[in-house]
């Protein structure tokens, strides 16, 4: 598959010992824990960099069963429905305020980075460094979620907006009309709300592929796409 946007690859994605290390037992439970979903929550997940190596090391174990992060972006992507239902009179002003970040990222703040070293094995480390299912479900989803890419992280003339990118033209004045931002946080919400639930068991085989594609384009939404696109190059 190819990305039909002019971005820039300036080399490819790879994550440290360190950073594999630590996802690898996030992904075990830790991901569920009151204090860590307080922090996700005010992070709106994590850095640009680890929320798409959350998703990487997630499928790289996992493949396609996704429950954890569908659960954490299902979550977030009520929350940020929530800001633009809620935004009042202000509008633009304070839906920028309930977008921005409450917290620093938990992986950077705990120094995990592209040098950053671990204790896991070889045979973790290789699997968790393996691309091939994350590139596996975005291929497979690419034909719903490639239409919520925003333009800013793309180059292109897109006017989807992240949520960084979009409280960046907030705050430049840039944004008059909101609602073609809340009907694309709408959509992502609706569909990835129908993926979470269909791990439930009287749920099952209920997604679609359209759904199943809101996974990706809800960590573009909170994070950024440009891990993706090195991922898929």
């Amino acid at each position: 598959m190819k990305i039909s946007t002019p971005v820039s690859i300036s080399e490819p994605f790879s994550l440290s010992d360190g950073e594999i290390y630590f996802l690898w037992w996030f992904i075990q439970g830790s991901i569920m824990s009151p204090m860590t979903r307080k922090r996700l929550w005010n992070g709106w997940g994590m850095c640009e960099r680890h929320a798409w190596a959350f998703i990487a090391v997630e499928t790289a174990f996992r493949g396609d069963y996704l429950m954890g992060p569908a659960i954490l972006y299902e979550d977030l992507m009520h929350r940020a429905l929530v800001k633009f239902s809620n935004r009042g009179f202000l509008k633009p002003w304070r839906l920028q305020k309930g977008l921005n970040d409450r917290g620093p990222c938990m992986m950077c703040e705990m120094k995990y980075g592209p040098n950053s070293r671990g204790a896991a094995g070889p045979e973790l480390l290789e699997k968790g460094r393996d691309l091939t299912e994350i590139q596996t479900f975005a291929q497979k989803t690419y034909h719903y979620w490639g239409k919520t890419v925003c333009g800013r992280c793309a180059g292109n003339s897109s006017i989807c907006r992240c949520r960084r990118h979009l409280i960046e033209s907030i705050s430049k004045g840039r944004v008059d009309d909101l609602s073609f931002h809340e009907e694309l946080v709408d959509y992502i919400a609706r569909h990835i709300n129908i993926y979470m639930l269909s791990f439930r068991w009287d749920n099952r085989g209920t997604e679609t592929v359209e759904d199943m594609a809101a996974l990706i384009s809800a960590v573009g939404w909170c994070s950024g796409w440009e891990p993706i696109f090195s991922i898929m190059a």
